[in-house]
């Protein structure tokens, strides 16, 4: 049996049996929570990510659907948290070498009761099943708050791109896509770029599609102007954070204007949080890489943002290389940036970076809202602490649900064959934001007016899902 934390429910509530009997008066919610865990994990030994996906969810969906009759008997978290298919294969190619390399793909293909399965393609040794069912999962909870569409799916590879060549690239993505493609399509499964699977990779795996397919289809997202993408989609999920956190702050009667912010991680995510962040009036003094994080006093603003993009692009992910661009900035080795004083922190690097003893360094500094843009870069504890002293936060299936929202807005795009202009896909996307933010307020508002971001995310996301599971059957 797992130890669930429940701190963010102060009192038990009838619990109603999802399996044989339909009222048990008496029936802790707790018992009940870890249960559900015991069984997932008997399913899903040795994946940790997904485990703790998974558990965030139970701790608040389980406890709402004891209070609603309809969903019980149904198993439907459980259904959810099974995938509706799993694809392993073997991608051999060959390095400038000569030799034969051999990595191993994935798909995961976790639910499409609302839509196609919709989810980005991640190349990174770090990759494995575990990661990826984490992915699909909160994927599927993400893409159904944005009212769009779109099932659940993620994929990728534990390929690294670092230190290859763009040819050797090319080839890794060919031979990935070869088996892919039989898996993926425009009313099946529309994947996307993750980390290590950018514009360039898009473009290898879309022409290797188009190859074999013998079609040009709005199969990929994130793909190029020139063949289908939509404009500021490199910058839609730090936009889409941004507006979300705004909408955090107005609960509270306050806006970005002259909030210091902290960022973590220097890629796309964290570009896009920091341009947008700064537009809106805020002062973001760090970015974070593998090897520490910088702290600019002055703020990361005009050509500073700019240098984020050639920072990205070199491909050494050393944060160090800002401060000896602007000596004026500080490098801390080794250390995260969680220990800066800040209004706003918003960690948009990788999984599990912001633990316990950084979320007490925040809570201690006087944040004021906690908003995720990367995947699940919070511990439990982490989020436990900051619900528990009522600081505004926001996991990632929300927050950072605006790269997947333009994602669709490229689909939509590509089925009507027309591209709107940035003033266009950038007011859709703050307008989704805007809606994900309210369905998220309305579940997750408690007795004492404070907003638990989390509880409403989850039952938000589980309901739309939940709902189209019931109409369609035992599928």
């Amino acid at each position: 049996i797992i130890k669930i934390s429940v701190a963010s429910f102060e009192k038990k509530i009838k619990f109603v049996d999802n399996i044989n009997q339909p009222f048990m008066e008496n029936y802790n919610v707790d018992q009940k929570i870890q249960e559900f865990m015991a069984r997932i994990e008997a399913k899903n030994p040795n994946e940790p990510e997904f485990l703790q996906a998974v558990k965030e969810v139970a701790v608040t969906v389980i406890p709402f659907i004891s209070t609603r009759k309809e969903y019980t008997g149904k198993k439907l978290l459980e259904r959810m948290a099974e995938p509706e298919r799993t694809i392993i294969f073997r991608v051999p190619w060959v390095d400038d070498k000569g030799e034969i390399q051999v990595n191993r793909g994935f798909r995961i293909q976790m639910n499409s009761a609302i839509g196609p399965y919709k989810g980005g393609i991640r190349f990174h040794p770090t990759v494995n099943l575990s990661v990826l069912k984490f992915l699909a999962f909160e994927q599927t909870f993400k893409n159904s708050l944005t009212t769009l569409p779109m099932g659940g799916g993620k994929g990728g590879a534990d390929f690294d791109p670092q230190g290859k060549s763009d040819n050797e690239i090319m080839r890794f993505c060919q031979a990935f896509m070869t088996e892919m493609c039989k898996h993926i399509g425009p009313e099946t499964d529309v994947p996307a770029g993750d980390i290590g699977v950018g514009a360039r990779e898009i473009g290898y795996l879309f022409g290797q599609y188009k190859k074999i397919r013998n079609e040009f289809t709005g199969v990929l997202t994130g793909k190029g102007l020139a063949y289908g993408g939509s404009l500021i989609r490199p910058e839609a999920t730090g936009y889409g954070v941004v507006y979300f956190a705004e909408q955090m702050l107005k609960t509270i009667g306050q806006d970005f204007k002259g909030k210091t912010v902290c960022v973590s991680g220097f890629g796309n995510v964290a570009w896009g949080v920091v341009k947008k962040a700064t537009e809106l009036g805020g002062k973001v003094v760090t970015i974070s890489g593998p090897d520490g994080y910088i702290y600019d006093k002055d703020g990361i603003s005009g050509e500073k943002i700019d240098y984020l993009l050639e920072l990205r692009a070199s491909g050494n992910n050393r944060a160090e290389d800002y401060a000896k661009k602007f000596p004026s900035a500080e490098f801390h080795a080794g250390k995260r940036p969680w220990e800066v004083k800040c209004d706003v922190a918003i960690p948009a690097a990788t999984q599990n970076e912001l633990h316990l003893e950084d979320a007490k360094n925040l809570v201690a500094n006087g944040v004021i809202c906690v908003t995720e843009a990367a995947n699940m870069p919070s511990s439990l504890d982490a989020i436990n602490h900051f619900l528990g002293n009522k600081v505004l936060f926001s996991p990632g299936k929300a927050s950072n649900a605006g790269g997947v929202a333009t994602s669709g807005l490229e689909m939509t795009q590509n089925s009507i064959r027309l591209n709107w202009s940035s003033e266009e896909v950038d007011a859709r996307l703050k307008e989704i934001m805007i809606g994900i933010h309210k369905a998220c307020r309305d579940y997750g508002k408690e007795e004492d007016g404070y907003v638990n971001y989390v509880k409403g995310a989850n039952i938000a996301g589980f309901v739309k899902v939940a709902e189209a599971m019931l109409a369609q059957g035992v599928v």
